[in-house]
């Protein structure tokens, strides 16, 4: 078994997008919409469902 492989958002799409979070005056999005939004997500090896639970 292989360990995931994570891509990571550039620091300055990150630094973006918590200067607009600053600044909103709703809650913040769920922890699965900022990866969403920022492209972050875990890279299964092998899975075409990127970041699903395994079972």
């Amino acid at each position: 078994m292989s360990l995931p492989t994570t891509s990571h958002p550039p620091k300055h799409l990150v630094r973006e997008y918590l200067e607009r979070r600053a600044r909103d005056t709703q809650p913040p999005p769920t922890p699965e919409e900022i990866r969403r939004q920022l492209g972050w997500s875990l890279l299964m090896q092998g899975d075409d469902k990127a970041g699903a639970p395994r079972s």
